[in-house]
């Protein structure tokens, strides 16, 4: 079984980025976020409305940096500035070397590279320095965007789920994307 360690958390940057571990003063910024309907629209999670949902947000994911289980790096155009996305790997599964990406950004910042390249590194660090053998992304079959994302960055489609999501009183379906780590 793959040994994971998450702790500290590691600091990634790109030519234009810098990815940081949350910290509870990041709650009004991730509240902006997860509460803009832009950028939940395709999430398929109900927006958040409080500041303390946000620092609940952070809470679960110390916690997750804790068992190994999962990190989310929030996204900064420089290093000491606000976040203005995230990204990470989450439901670790180290027996199988396998993890899902989970990601978002400010709609301001849409189209402009900057989620393929944060995509980029996190698949880097994810498959050289945590050792995962493969990524997947759960999308919204409707988000098109993502999925562009997704197949421009190397991941392939592997599965369709028809309403397999029950949210909002309706069910959804999914699309299922991966991605190898490179031989």
């Amino acid at each position: 079984m793959l040994t994971i360690n998450l702790s500290p958390v590691a600091e990634l940057r790109t030519s234009r980025l810098s990815l940081r571990r949350l910290l509870p003063s990041d709650a009004p910024a991730l509240l902006r976020l997860r509460s803009d309907e832009r950028v939940m629209r395709y999430f398929d999670r109900e927006p958040m409305t409080t500041e303390e949902q946000a620092l609940e947000l952070i809470r679960s994911t110390d916690e997750l940096i804790a068992k190994n289980q999962g990190v989310m790096w929030g996204i900064c155009l420089r290093p000491g500035t606000e976040i203005v996305g995230t990204i990470g790997p989450w439901n670790i599964t180290a027996e199988h070397h396998r993890a899902e990406l989970g990601y978002l950004l400010h709609p301001d910042l849409w189209g402009q590279g900057l989620m393929g390249e944060a995509l980029d590194e996190v698949c880097r660090y994810a498959f050289e320095h945590l050792g995962m053998h493969s990524l997947e992304a759960n999308v919204n079959p409707h988000n098109a965007a993502s999925r562009r994302l997704l197949e421009k960055h190397g991941f392939v489609q592997e599965a369709y789920f028809r309403e397999n999501f029950y949210h909002n009183g309706q069910f959804l379906d999914s699309v299922i994307y991966s991605r190898l780590a490179p031989r």
